[in-house]
């Protein structure tokens, strides 16, 4: 197991303005050389070849567009091959875009019986980089508000779709999980709101969430975790259903088979079928 400081420092590099040489640096001073820093490295950084563990059997898959508010989003489906009317799952990607692992929680999803999507927060600006580390900096100049509003865009998708019956979830992590957040805030039709380690919403806006919310965090995850106390509170204070879980000993990014550092394989597995119970549940 890595010294947590290890862990720590690529949290810090993942969502903070750390550059890429100063992360090298402080990491090189914690492990003793330059070569053991880039032995340790392939441990942290996700490694996308092993992203496609979802079969894509019985299910139909495809790349859809729908409006944004500048240019169009891009998102990927998948659901069963079946031509019942199904409850669609938002699935919202980390602060890398859309890439394969998030495909494939996508695929998880469609084989647990849900139409499942999951937008491309960075189409507009023409898509998903190779580099984590472009992906992370195009990141820092999205609108905020125009992003927030290129998510709610696609649930007036889902309404065109003949083979959606109209019942919306979605599920986020890190990233993703703050936006799943922003959703349940905004979308009053929105049923289940599922934030894996996510930033929390301003608790003046949390007496508008119409939708269940089920949330998860890395009991480690000492930077998301700061507001989660204050956030079920306001959630009990304002009558929304909701279920908050802590997984002991385990990181953020926990749920994140691609990253062999953070990834905790019983905490993924009891988190995502309590999340496909909860979807069962309230879609």
């Amino acid at each position: 197991m890595l010294d947590q400081r290890i862990i720590n420092l690529y949290d810090e590099y993942t969502h903070k303005p750390l550059s890429r040489k100063d992360f090298l640096e402080q990491l090189t001073k914690i492990v003793g050389s330059a070569a053991m820093a880039m032995s340790v490295l392939p441990l942290l950084e996700s490694d996308y070849l092993t992203s496609a563990l979802t079969s894509t059997e019985d299910l139909l898959t495809e790349y859809i567009t729908y409006p944004a508010v500048k240019g169009e989003m891009k998102a990927y489906v998948a659901r069963p091959n079946t031509k019942k009317r199904l409850p669609a799952v938002v699935v919202i990607h980390e602060n890398r875009g859309l890439n394969g692992h998030i495909e494939d929680v996508t695929r998880r999803a469609a084989q647990a019986g849900f139409l499942a999507i999951a937008p491309n927060a960075l189409a507009p600006l023409g898509g998903t980089p190779a580099s984590e580390d472009e992906a992370r900096t195009l990141f820092t100049t999205l609108n905020p508000a125009e992003t927030l509003q290129n998510f709610i865009n696609v649930f007036d998708y889902l309404k065109t779709r003949k083979d959606c019956n109209k019942h919306f979830g979605c599920v986020g992590f890190c990233w993703g999980g703050g936006m799943a957040n922003n959703l349940a805030v905004n979308v009053p039709n929105l049923r289940a709101a599922v934030a894996f380690y996510g930033r929390q919403p301003d608790e003046a806006l949390v007496p508008k969430i119409k939708a269940a919310v089920q949330t998860h965090y890395g009991q480690l995850d000492e930077r998301i975790n700061g507001g989660a106390a204050a956030y079920e509170k306001a959630l009990k204070a304002a009558g929304v259903k909701y279920e908050t879980y802590t997984y002991e000993g385990v990181n953020h990014a926990f749920h994140n088979d691609t990253s062999t550092a953070r990834y905790d394989a019983a905490a993924a597995k009891l988190a995502w079928q309590r999340t496909i119970d909860f979807f069962n549940k309230y879609l």
